[in-house]
């Protein structure tokens, strides 16, 4: 047989790098992959020693909060020069969140006409909304739901309160489907906020103290309880602490289905050595933890955390030059530096890089929301999603970013790895300089159908 395409180098299956390896592409999927001499191709490409690796799937994304659905399209070219052939984009859109099917049917349309890579979508419900509205939300293919126990805005973001997240974790108890939280009790956030603008404190140095370790873990513990309770799935979206990690582990071991993700900047910064620089660029709600990134390490080499998303936000940045750490925004671009930040950050601790980022960046997030096998590894009967990394150096300048925003708390970093090409389902869509697929080339991937658990 001649295939469509050829891909040669360090393949990085699940299970292991394939030296001298290569992946056969044919109709958009991987037919076959081995060592040595190749098979018969009509194009072939030499990656040499460099790494090929499955597109990551960033399970965590905010592409239309600020600009609306439209910013799919900055967000997913993003995404492509960044090797994330699959964002899981959450339901916060202006003006309205992912909350209906009408909601969900724009959303697709949007996906279909805007993104330059595979899209699956979190859903939500609006306080007092019925949870009746689950099922057709379900049946239109969400991969989760996504909820805030901190109200950030009372539209788009709004708090759900607990007789609500009870029904709704009652309602997918006899689904596959997670409930993700963003884990902040209201109540101390806002009195502690409150008490040290009274004292006049301020800067980043604050933003940690203000919405303290207590709230997040006062507000995922409730969170865990009522969905062990109700037997249903229980994800804390984005957790900035090992203690966060140590509780899922508990609901675990007592049976639950409970989950946890970290993002990649808990990984990377630290407010105590980055903060005077960076300030409000590197604030992100959780905060990142004085202290805290070694010991995150740790549970990840533990097994403890579930998979490690870039939580991109994509707001200007003058949502930051507020004056105030109270009052600039939340959140910061990351899908083109996941990859290399993660890849550089494991080689420095002297870990096995490529494996553990196809694992946390790649298999393990196409799991959770029901993508596998379809998308997340290099495996015969996969789309054909293939990174090349590079092992080089290089410095990073968010002038040259695709996102749209061209800032970065992660500017001037030396990053080890570099992403030279990019496929999505065969097809090239980054060349290393430019993004060379187009709108609209990007797919609304659905949640797989997946047993429910005994």
């Amino acid at each position: 047989m001649t295939y469509q395409q050829i891909i040669r180098g360090q393949i990085v299956t699940p299970e292991r790098v394939i030296r001298d390896g290569w992946v056969a592409i044919h109709d958009g999927r991987i037919a076959a992959l081995g060592n040595g001499p190749h098979p018969d191709a009509h194009k072939v490409h030499d990656a040499g020693q460099a790494y090929v690796m499955p597109g990551v799937v960033d399970g965590q994304t905010h592409a239309g909060s600020y600009g609306g659905l439209p910013g799919l399209e900055a967000t997913t070219r993003s995404a492509v020069a960044g090797g994330v052939t699959t964002i899981v984009d959450m339901p916060y859109d202006s003006p309205a969140p992912l909350c209906d099917p009408e909601t969900l049917n724009a959303k697709v349309e949007a996906v279909e006409r805007f993104a330059h890579c595979d899209c699956a979508l979190y859903a939500t419900l609006l306080p007092g909304q019925s949870v009746d509205m689950i099922a057709p939300l379900i049946a239109g293919g969400v991969a989760a739901f996504k909820i805030s126990a901190f109200e950030a805005n009372p539209t788009r973001f709004p708090r759900i309160p607990a007789d609500m997240v009870l029904d709704m974790f009652t309602a997918l108890s006899r689904t596959a489907v997670p409930l993700g939280l963003h884990n902040e009790d209201q109540e101390i956030v806002r009195t502690t906020i409150a008490r040290m603008k009274a004292e006049g404190r301020d800067g980043i140095a604050c933003h940690s103290p203000s919405r303290p370790v207590a709230a997040e873990m006062a507000s995922s513990a409730h969170f865990l309880e009522l969905g062990f309770n109700a037997g249903a799935h229980a994800h804390l979206v984005h957790i900035s602490h090992a203690r966060g990690f140590d509780m899922v582990a508990h609901y675990k071991a007592d049976g639950g289905r409970a989950t946890g993700e970290t993002c990649v900047h808990y990984l990377w910064f630290d407010p105590d050595e980055d903060g005077p620089a960076l300030g409000a660029r590197m604030k992100v709600n959780p905060p990142i933890r004085p202290g805290e990134r070694e010991r995150l390490w740790e549970k990840l080499l533990e097994d403890r955390i579930d998979f490690v998303s870039s939580d991109h936000a994509s707001w200007p940045l003058s949502s930051k030059e507020t004056g105030s750490i109270f009052t600039a925004g939340a959140g910061i671009p990351g899908l083109e530096t996941l990859l290399p930040a993660f890849f550089t950050a494991a080689s420095e601790r002297n870990l096995d890089a490529p494996l553990l980022a196809a694992k946390y960046l790649c298999e393990r997030p196409a799991r959770f929301f029901g993508l596998w096998p379809r998308k997340g590894s290099i495996r015969i009967g996969a789309d054909a999603d293939l990174v090349v990394l590079e092992q080089k150096e290089h410095t990073w300048d968010s002038a040259n970013a695709h996102d749209g925003l061209c800032w970065s708390p992660y500017d001037g970093a030396v990053f080890k790895g570099a992403v030279t090409k990019v496929w999505l389902r065969g097809q090239l869509a980054w060349d290393g300089a430019s993004i060379v697929n187009s709108p609209g080339d990007g797919q609304y991937v659905r949640r797989e159908d997946a047993p429910v658990p005994a």
